[in-house]
């Protein structure tokens, strides 16, 4: 099992930048991908970005140059720093852990509680 806690969600101007943490109870190196995830009442839970245990990273058009998906091995944490914040990105981001299993094909997913980020108008 891998558990996930973030931090670092709050109230913002637009325009403004936050930093989300996301510790993980096991070393970081042995968890293939890691990602964010955000979701806003009433809408489905969408990939904001991920990053892979090489340091690939991928971000989701909507965040492209505004957003940038970051990990410190040591402190077995991955960051996202928001930066131009839009009244659109409110929402709770969820941390992701993405673990493939010995077998081909098999694969477990965990999620942290999720940390809200509110940003004004």
């Amino acid at each position: 099992q891998v558990q996930l806690v973030e931090s670092g969600g709050g109230l913002v101007q637009a325009g403004g930048s936050l930093r989300l943490s996301c510790a993980a109870s096991v070393n970081i190196i042995s968890i293939n991908a890691m990602g964010w995830y955000r979701q806003a009442p009433g809408k489905q839970r969408e990939l904001v970005a991920t990053i892979t245990s090489g340091g690939v990273t991928n971000d989701a058009d909507s965040v492209k140059g505004r957003f940038t998906i970051s990990r410190d091995n040591a402190k077995n944490t991955v960051y996202l720093q928001m930066n131009s914040l839009k009244p659109e990105d409110t929402a709770v981001y969820y941390c992701n852990a993405f673990v493939a299993g010995v077998r081909p094909g098999v694969a477990y997913e965990y999620w942290g509680q999720g940390t809200q980020v509110t940003v004004s108008s």
